[in-house]
Order: C-alpha cells, then structure tokens, then sequence
C-alpha cells in the first residue's frame, strides 16, 4: 500500500494489487495475498477520500475507507478490468462551488496524475441520487464504466487495483508538470465542451450583432444582492451588451446552463458560488467579478485563479466602502467599513456573517460604466475572434 499523507488538504492511498470490496462495507481486501504470520502482519490504511482534510467536522461526514493485504473468504461476483477510484460526495457538496472544487476538478486532477492509463472506474461513497443525476453527463466523459455506489453493493466487486483519495492543487486551482500537462483549466475545459456537445439540446444562436453577456442574478437574503441590478443591467445594454439575466438553482439542468452560457461572450457576477458556471465560458471571454468588501482574498483565489487559467479578459471591480449596505448599517467610519482585513484576520465567521451573508452592494453607476466600456472592447474583440 504507498500512501501520500504530506499534503495540508488531501491524503491518497493506492492498493496496487487485486482487490475486493466486500458487501456493506468500505473495506478493500487482497485479492490472493500470501499467507501472514505474526512476525509480517497485514497491512492497513484509513482514509476519508475528501480533500478538505484540515476542517474535521466536515471530514467527520466523510466515510472512512479501509485498505488491507490482508484476504476475506469471498469469491468476486462482479470483477471489473480496470481500476477503482474511491472518493466521496459529502462535505459541502451541494454547494456549486464546492461541487466543482472539492469535487469534478479534483477527480480530473487525480485521474490525470495517479493513472497512466485514465481507464478507471469511480467508486462514490455517500451517493446520493441528486448529484449523480446533476452530474451524469459530466461523469459519463471521465469513465465509460458503470459508477459503483459504494453504499449500496450486495454483491463482491473486485479490482485490478485500488487508489482512494482526490488530488487537489488549490482553490481552483491546476497545477500542470512535466508529466502531466493535461492537468490544466484548458484541457479540463476541453472536457467540458466534450461532455456537453453531446446533450440533446439546440444551440442557442446568434441573433444580434452584439456580444452577449450572461449577468448573474443574486435574489433574497442571502448577502452579496445588487440592490440596484435593474439601473446596472440598463447601463450595460446601453454600452452595447445583449444582457441574458441568469439566475441559477440547485435544479439548474447544466446542459442548458452551458448551452447559454458557451455561446455568450462574457460574464457578470458578484463574487459568490454561480460564478462557477463560468467554466461554461469559452477561453477568451470577458469575466467581470464585482468583488464586495472583505472578499477581496476569496475573488483572488477563486475566480480570479479560474479566469486566468481558462484565459478570460478578466475585469474586477472592487467596491468603495460608500456602495456596500455595511455603510449604511455601521457608517463609513467603523473598522468593519474601514478595514475589513481586521476584522477577518483569523475569524472565518466574522467573514462568513458579515461580509458573504451580510452584505449587499449597490453599484457606482457612472463608475461601473467604465468598467463595462473597456469589457464591452474585449468582448467585441472576443466575439469577432471565436464566433
């Protein structure tokens, strides 16, 4: 059994001989392995394939799986030629975000990184119905294997071999090496256009000599809301965008998310969880991020990362203390208005309560106009070069 358990977010296991998972339980045995006696044990190692190992509640809703040479009397009912994969769709899975960066992006990473041949078979511990269903067809170009729900099996399935944990390089983030180049946003992106190419569904055409915008809608209590969209979206259809509001749900059906979204021109969004459709865009795009106050660091690392590893024109507009509703709340005077980075250092929950939930804006609009001339520009240029 080789294990990595260096890295601050992740640990990997790999049984490199053939095993078997035995009904009911999460535990892969040897397959044939030579007999043990007190003085040349069996080995075994414990994991939870979710790569958020620093938070422990969330590692908690992980299952434990169980690697062992050591033999289990049972013949294989269901054998499998190529090797399983095991990792979990619990943690913060649900969150769109989250899906994508503790989830598909790491499976892509860890197939293109621990497989020479990215022949593999997923084992999914915690499935549930709504992911597989959501993701089906983004799941159908990284295997063309049936996917094993590991919490459900009657029956023995054997493998070639086991490898258990997801790779991560980061807050979308891909790393690529020497090895393996295909490690990276563009070739991932690729993927994407693979997988959904082949939904049944009409492209949308270009019925306006205008590039379109996808502008991301934030509704209801939940921080982070324009509180003056109507006034922004009129300014950005008189700068000369085609505005397509989009509002998604946890029942969004991504065939028509990226449907719209790969045949728009750009994207505009406050910083929050739905810009992560902007994977959907097409290299070259405009990506405008609104970065509120306090989340300057989360745009960063996010999106900011996402944009220039897919190559958009990346235009950030961060607010003044003057367009968040915290100055209204608390006055342009107070420490949490005039220096957020106080009040955030160390203290997630002061981040989380007050400035991701708490929070809305309400837009410059003579100020946001100048943003959007010069993504209006790279639009057009963007919509003369790939369309």
């Amino acid at each position: 059994i080789i294990c990595d358990r260096s890295h601050d977010n992740y640990d990997w296991c790999i049984l490199n001989r053939p095993t078997i998972l035995a009904p009911n339980t999460s535990t892969f045995y040897t397959i044939g392995s030579p007999s043990q006696n007190s003085t040349n044990p069996p080995l075994t190692e414990k994991l939870r394939p979710y790569p958020r190992k620093w938070e422990k509640f969330t590692m908690s809703l992980v299952s434990e799986i169980t690697l062992t040479t050591s033999s289990i009397d049972k013949a294989c009912e269901i054998y499998h030629d190529s090797p399983a994969l095991v990792f979990s769709v619990s943690g913060y899975t649900g969150n769109f975000f989250h899906d994508f960066n503790d989830g598909i992006i790491p499976l892509y990473i860890t197939i293109n990184s621990l497989f020479t041949n990215p022949d593999v078979t997923l084992v999914v511990a915690n499935f549930t119905n709504w992911w597989y269903s959501k993701y089906e067809v983004l799941l159908n170009s990284f295997t063309k294997h049936r996917i094993v729900n590991l919490d459900n099996q009657t029956l023995t399935n054997c493998f070639p071999s086991v490898a258990v944990g997801l790779i991560s390089h980061g807050p979308m983030t891909m790393i690529p090496n020497d090895m393996h180049k295909s490690s990276s946003f563009i070739e991932f992106r690729s993927l994407l256009e693979i997988a959904y190419s082949k939904c049944n569904i009409k492209p949308i055409s270009q019925l306006s000599s205008k590039p379109r915008v996808v502008f991301i809608s934030r509704t209801g209590n939940i921080g982070r809301v324009i509180l003056n969209q109507k006034e922004i979206i009129k300014i950005v259809e008189e700068v000369g965008f085609e505005v397509v509001v989009f509002q998604p749900t946890e029942y969004t059906y991504l065939c028509d998310a990226y449907r719209l979204i790969n045949s728009s021109h750009g994207m505009i969004g406050v910083h929050g969880a739905a810009l992560t459709h902007s994977l959907f865009l097409r290299p070259g795009s405009v990506f405008i991020q609104i970065v509120p106050l306090g989340n300057e660091w989360l745009a960063d690392s996010y999106f900011k990362n996402l944009a220039m590893g897919l190559r958009f024109e990346y235009v950030e507009y961060k607010i003044r203390p003057q367009e968040s509703s915290l100055a209204e709340l608390y006055g342009l005077d107070h420490t949490i208005v005039r220096n957020p980075n106080a009040i955030i250092r160390g203290n997630w929950s002061a981040l989380d309560c007050i400035y991701l939930k708490g929070q809305d804006v309400r837009l410059d609009l003579d100020r946001f106009r100048k943003y959007l001339v010069l993504a209006y520009s790279k639009a057009k240029r963007c919509m003369y070069n790939i369309v």
